[in-house]
């Protein structure tokens, strides 16, 4: 250590300030955050009125009954989705100070299900056990093995990375958490648990940048939403066609019939799917492998998803899926936003839906 005493005490006078600074703006900045909430919170109820008005549009409420509390499990499980994509992950991580407030954190994520299950009888030990340890668990992994060793995580894929996109990602595709909530128009709610988790643990506890995963439109957004959806149409027109996949039909469906779709492939497919695929999988890979490759690879993965829809192997869904993915690989790498490509997915679902299915 150089320098006189003076100079030295000096100093340590001008780093202590330095960091009183630092925390100070560090204080400021969540402030802001939370002021920065206030139009997402506005637009938040919003949204939520619109689903209750489509789930009476559905009859929802009448076909599985106890809605109340079933709406309020949704808004449960909808609050970190939404918030999410408008900064609360600088928040959590500002406030959640402690490994152990961050681990144990997610385990919130279980409230939906008790909200939901038991006030209509249907509790299940294991699924409690599922809801609450898979949040902790993954979280857990990546605060006391994080990717790479160090804190912040590598933006290559990891062997956790793996382990943890398969944690989540498996028993959505296989169905395994059906029972959860086995009424008819709930199947979305444990894949929305799974996708509540996967924000917390990458946005949070990993972190890991440029998923994209933000919510507030920007006009490019559109514009490549749109192009990659004029790039790719002909191709699967032409290829479904051919296929004897797709069937054109005629008609202008009612406009509440056309704004429900809309709504529900941008919720509860667009957004989980290209979180997981473009977000995490193509992203992470592309650390480790290049732009080409990760992009191929993350749409065979997207293709290979779609293999039992309907089952037990339907290798027309899976080879337009794949080349579909690469599509929505492009939009998401244009900006690297999550909104991007999950425009060009909804409307590729609603117009198959609405006109070629």
């Amino acid at each position: 250590m150089s320098g006189t005493p003076s100079e030295r005490v000096h100093s340590g006078t001008n780093h202590v300030g330095a960091d009183a600074l630092v925390c100070s703006a560090e204080r400021s900045s969540a402030v802001l955050r939370l002021g920065d909430l206030l139009i997402p919170s506005t637009l938040f109820a919003v949204v939520l009125v619109a689903f209750w008005f489509l789930a009476q549009h559905f009859s929802l409420s009448q076909r599985i009954g106890g809605f109340p509390s079933t709406f309020i499990a949704f808004a449960l499980i909808f609050t970190p989705y939404w918030f999410f994509a408008f900064g609360a992950a600088a928040l959590l991580r500002h406030s959640l100070s402690t490994r152990t407030l961050r681990v144990l954190a997610p385990g919130l994520f279980v409230l939906p299900y008790l909200v939901y299950a038991l006030p209509r009888a249907e509790f299940r030990v294991s699924f409690f056990f599922i809801f609450l340890a898979v949040p902790i668990g993954v979280s857990a992994l990546f605060e006391f093995l994080p990717p790479g060793g160090s804190h912040p995580a590598t933006p290559k894929i990891t062997w956790q990375d793996v382990l943890v996109l398969a944690i989540l990602g498996l028993p959505i595709e296989f169905n395994w958490f059906r029972a959860s909530f086995p009424h008819e128009g709930l199947s979305s709610f444990p894949k929305l648990l799974m996708v509540d988790a996967a924000l917390y643990a990458f946005l949070v506890v990993r972190p890991l940048n440029d998923v994209g995963y933000d919510l507030r439109p920007r006009a490019r957004d559109l514009t490549i939403g749109l192009r990659e959806l004029v790039f790719f149409a002909p191709v699967v027109i032409a290829l479904g066609l051919v296929l004897h996949f797709i069937t054109p039909h005629g008609g202008l469906p009612p406009a509440a019939t056309a704004v429900s779709a809309l709504l529900i492939t941008f919720f509860f497919v667009a957004i989980p799917e290209e979180l997981f695929f473009r977000g995490l999988l193509q992203n992470l890979l592309e650390g480790r492998i290049g732009y080409v490759r990760s992009l191929a690879i993350a749409a065979i993965v997207f293709g290979l998803s779609h293999f039992n829809k309907p089952g037990p192997f339907n290798w027309r869904y899976v080879l337009l899926a794949t080349i579909a993915g690469v599509f929505y690989g492009r939009a998401w790498r244009d900006r690297r936003r999550l909104l991007a490509s999950a425009i060009t997915h909804t409307l590729v679902d609603v117009l198959w839906i609405l006109w070629f299915r």
